[in-house]
């Protein structure tokens, strides 16, 4: 067996793609222009930006004069709900979200509860999947904007984004999607499927830290957000600040392979990822899998070890790099908010680990994974 770390935690941030590199390389120093100066060397660097927006545009299905980048899905998701709050508030609004979503979403609905904004919250199934007609029957003539993750980040559950898609287009209400999960990994068209506003980040496909991007869908006049930051006013006013032009130009071309490698790579992970939970629930008693056995994304199996703490379960596998939960809340060391809403017992919500396997992922670490983890388990049990 190997003395390297495997890694396994592709759902927390993934290695910049080598082609991804090359393409930012230039953007440091030869071509370091500021994509807002009006000189060759920032019409150079302009060029760059509108490249690679027309780029994350088309694996979406989007305009590229739809996308605003930011510093990261975080920013986006501020930008997207805080954005319509302040343009859209009047007396007794409300946003419908779910309890599942990352904390992005949550914490920025909290920050707007607090200056007098409803926020009403959906629950997931035991299988974390949010029922349509649930997001249905929380939007009422008062809602403004419904916000729903199309993958859970932990779980990997798939929601129904198609179908609250047409709900919200049906009752006149704006709909808000945290793709950060399933942008480049499964097929996404904003526009069929009723997305005004999706934020998405560029180190979840192979591209580097530091940049996002907001759709806002410019057909529907509603779909207006407040800047949340000022003092320039770059990419329309909407996000000021000088461009990450590396950063964009690494995204561009991370989103130009994620399009082209989508299928090959939807279908290895899934083979990949049913191998590791067949064994690991087929040859250790009481393991069970929590979320939707096939409504997910390729990549992730959140797996619970029942008897073992998860914690002292990945302290004794120190060469294999997994989550317990997302990366955003495993440094608080809380339980996982998104199993504690699915239902489940503390005591199996701190005995689940997240595995989230990626395009480097190969079939020999499947294998060395699973022993490591069947012999440790075994070994603590006992």
């Amino acid at each position: 067996m190997s003395d390297r770390i495997i890694y396994m935690d592709y759902n927390s941030t993934t290695p910049v793609d080598e082609e991804v590199l090359r393409e930012m390389l230039p953007y440091f120093s030869v071509k370091f222009g500021n994509a807002s100066s009006k000189h060759h060397y920032g019409s150079e660097a302009a060029a760059a930006v509108e490249n690679a927006r027309k780029k994350i545009a088309a694996l979406i299905g989007v305009s590229s004069d739809e996308i605003v980048f930011t510093s990261g899905a975080t920013e986006s998701v501020n930008l997207a709900i805080k954005g319509i709050a302040e343009s859209n508030f009047r007396d007794g609004c409300n946003i419908v979200t779910t309890e599942i979503e990352h904390p992005a979403v949550l914490d920025t609905c909290k920050s707007l509860s607090e200056s007098g904004v409803e926020i009403r919250y959906a629950k997931p199934d035991r299988y974390g999947i949010v029922g349509a007609e649930e997001i249905e029957e929380l939007t009422d003539g008062n809602t403004i904007l419904v916000s729903v993750m199309t993958a859970n980040n932990e779980t990997g559950a798939i929601q129904h984004i198609p179908e609250i898609g047409t709900i919200c287009a049906k009752k006149n209400v704006l709909f808000h999607t945290d793709a950060v999960q399933a942008y480049g990994k499964i097929p996404i068209n904003a526009k069929e499927f009723g997305i005004d506003l999706m934020s998405f980040s560029s180190h979840k496909i192979y591209g580097p830290k530091g940049v996002g991007a907001l759709y806002i869908n410019k057909s529907n006049p509603k779909a207006k957000a407040a800047p949340q930051m000022h003092g320039g006013g770059h990419e329309k006013g909407l996000r000021s600040g000088t461009l990450n032009v590396p950063g964009i130009a690494g995204f561009g071309k991370a989103a130009e392979i994620a399009g082209i490698r989508m299928y090959d790579d939807f279908v290895k992970q899934t083979v990949l990822r049913d191998r590791l939970i067949e064994n690991l629930l087929m040859r250790l008693p009481h393991v069970y899998l929590n979320g939707h056995r096939s409504k997910r994304i390729p990549n992730t199996a959140n797996i619970c070890f029942e008897g073992v703490p998860a914690v002292t379960l990945m302290n004794s596998i120190k060469d294999v790099a997994v989550s317990a939960g997302s990366a955003c809340a495993s440094a608080t060391l809380q339980d996982s908010h998104v199993l504690k809403s699915m239902g489940l017992p503390a005591e199996r919500i701190r005995s689940s680990v997240r595995f989230s396997i990626g395009r480097m992922t190969t079939n020999e670490e499947i294998d060395e994974v699973m022993e490591k983890f069947i012999y440790t388990v075994k070994k603590l049990r006992n």
